[in-house]
């Protein structure tokens, strides 16, 4: 099949007996039955797509039986293939190309024509082969090498310069694709025992993922914590005989937090039966902030206004807030553990060594298993003050969102685009021919929705910045936000396991939960 400027899917189907059903479609003009001619001869199915400019472009899925053979030729479109296949011939000029197959016994052969090659797999592949002419060549069999050709999938994908994925989503891959040294914060999130972020280091750079590893202890701890542990899935405290408390923060449907509640706005049940609250109150606990911030090559100029920014921060929170500084570019570099003491956090602002490319969901995927992991429970938030173009992490940005909801951590990212663009202003290049070629070529087009994603999955709020002015708003904002929680406390029946769930009456609202902080327990080193 032919489709040079669209989209084409290819999935083998088990069940059909004969033939290809095919959907074609488009994002602009309809598309006539003179745009998809199909032929069929002897059993084999000829499919040719009429060209059309990229706003009218004809995307193509195409289902077949188990066992097909396929070819598809197409320019800068993406295509995948998808499924028990025979075998199948793609050729592109810098479209992606992703198969998703099962790997019982496959032989591969990839060819890049005009590039060094780019890809990424969810299985190690053989090395990189450079032949004459500028080639470049990936070649191997996985599973069952000496399977029959009746039994093996064939993948034969030549390319110019496009990107080749071999069994991993497109929202998996990270943006940096070579091979690399493990930095610092890989490291650490390998050290976590994080099995879902550490696979993502691993697929980055599988031989020196596997050195490391064999080098720690077949028995690792989880080291010092610095306060006392709550039990995973526990929110509730025991205060006095028969009596628990919890915190809880509720949200409108825009992730704002809402003030002014009482007690006869939320209803409390444990283990399924209805509990009488006895008291609500607003919280004045102090909160675990992180402070992550962006010192890249994109803002070594500004690094003056990084830590004037920083500063007033500090300034902001509450005296009683423990707060911990962390700065990345390539990699992370830790300014200060969590303390009170805003002398020394401000005093190390000075340490800040900027430059470097960016590597923003690595920096967040460290802070998850290292500083937020060992506060189990507790009140956190991490503030990222951003450009938000990250183009370096060995975590790609889905991992480290999942990782955010199960951490419990509030995220709140102050985005701030290099030079202050307004958004309107910035270009906007397309990503629907080929998303993932889109991708690379346009980083910065993917900051803004990735850091309002990670407020809202987290509970946080997100803040454009597009003036220095509105820093200082924002950061009065976040410590009102982190303020409005609110502390209740009811009446339990029980001494065992409890499964405890809060309502509130608001219409729209959702509740978070977590321990309430006993400041005694507190180190304020």
């Amino acid at each position: 099949m032919k489709n040079r400027n669209g989209r084409v899917v290819v999935k083998a189907v088990e069940g059909q007996k004969t033939g290809a059903s095919i959907e074609a479609s488009s994002p602009g003009a309809p598309v006539s039955p003179s745009d998809v001619v199909a032929t069929s001869n002897s059993g084999r199915v000829g499919i040719d797509v009429r060209a059309r400019r990229e706003s009218d472009r004809i995307d193509l899925t195409v289902l077949v039986p188990q066992r097909s053979r396929v070819k598809v030729e197409s320019e800068d479109g993406a295509v995948d293939v998808i499924g028990n296949l025979a075998e199948a011939q793609v050729v592109t000029n810098t479209g992606t190309i992703r198969a998703d197959v099962p790997t019982d016994a496959v032989r591969y052969d990839f060819l890049w024509q005009a590039s060094r090659p780019r890809y990424f797999s969810d299985v190690e592949l053989q090395k990189i082969k450079e032949k004459a002419g500028g080639l470049y060549v990936i070649k191997g069999r996985m599973g069952d090498e000496d399977a029959e050709k009746d039994t093996r999938i064939d993948l034969l994908f030549t390319t110019q310069r496009g990107l080749v994925l071999f069994n991993v989503a497109a929202d998996m891959v990270p943006p940096d694709l070579h091979e690399r040294p493990l930095t610092e914060a890989a490291r650490a999130i390998v050290r976590s025992g994080d099995a879902d972020l550490s696979e993502a280091v691993r697929k980055v750079s599988p031989k020196l993922f596997g050195e490391y590893s064999r080098s720690l202890p077949s028995h690792r701890g989880e080291g010092p914590t610095l306060i006392q542990a709550t039990a995973p899935g526990e929110v509730a405290r025991q205060v006095g005989p028969s009596m628990m408390r919890l915190n809880a923060t509720v949200t409108d449907r825009h992730g704002r937090a809402i003030s002014g509640l009482g007690r006869s706005d939320f209803t409390v049940t444990e283990n399924g039966e209805v509990r009488q609250i006895s008291d609500v109150r607003p919280s004045s606990a102090p909160f675990n902030l992180v402070l992550l911030l962006d010192v890249s090559g994109s803002v070594e100029e500004r690094i003056d206004f990084i830590r004037k920014a920083a500063r007033n921060f500090l300034s902001t929170a509450s005296p009683q807030d423990r707060i911990a500084i962390i700065s990345f570019q390539t990699d992370i570099q830790v300014i200060s553990d969590f303390t009170t003491d805003r002398n020394l956090l401000s005093k190390r602002l000075d340490d800040i060594e900027a430059g470097g490319a960016t590597a923003e969901y690595d920096a967040l995927a460290y802070v998850l298993v290292t500083q937020i992991k060992q506060l189990r429970g507790e009140r956190t938030a991490v503030v990222i003050l951003s450009d938000g173009d990250d183009n370096k992490s060995f975590v790609p940005f889905n991992a480290v969102l999942e990782a955010t909801v199960e951490s419990g951590a509030l995220i709140y990212p102050l985005y701030v685009p290099s030079g202050l663009i307004p958004e309107s202003s910035m270009p906007v290049a397309s990503t629907t021919l080929d998303p993932m070629r889109s991708r690379y070529l346009t980083l910065t087009t993917r900051a803004d929705l990735e850091a309002r994603k990670l407020a809202e999955v987290s509970g946080g709020v997100y803040y454009p910045i597009t003036q220095y002015d509105e820093l200082q708003k924002a950061y009065d904002d976040v410590v009102a936000q982190l303020r409005m929680s609110y502390t209740i406390t009811y009446s339990s029946a029980t001494n065992s396991t409890r499964r405890v769930s809060v309502r509130t009456s608001r219409e729209g609202a959702a509740v978070r939960l977590s321990p309430p902080v006993d400041i005694s327990l507190r180190s304020t080193k």
